[in-house]
């Protein structure tokens, strides 16, 4: 089983994070709105992920 792009998705995720909270810092976001923006990167990044497994 190769893990490669799991591991690849895992630290996109880990950077998308670090960039929206340094973002949000700088628009003034408020937790709900950085909430609805990392469940949708997931929900986005759980849908590629399962389609590169076909």
């Amino acid at each position: 089983m190769d893990n490669g792009g799991l591991i690849l998705l895992i630290f996109l995720a880990f950077l998308f994070a670090w960039g929206l909270n340094r973002v949000r810092k700088m628009l003034r976001f408020g937790p709900i709105a950085y909430t609805g923006v990392m469940i949708t990167f997931v929900i986005v990044i759980l849908a590629v992920y399962t389609q590169t497994q076909r």
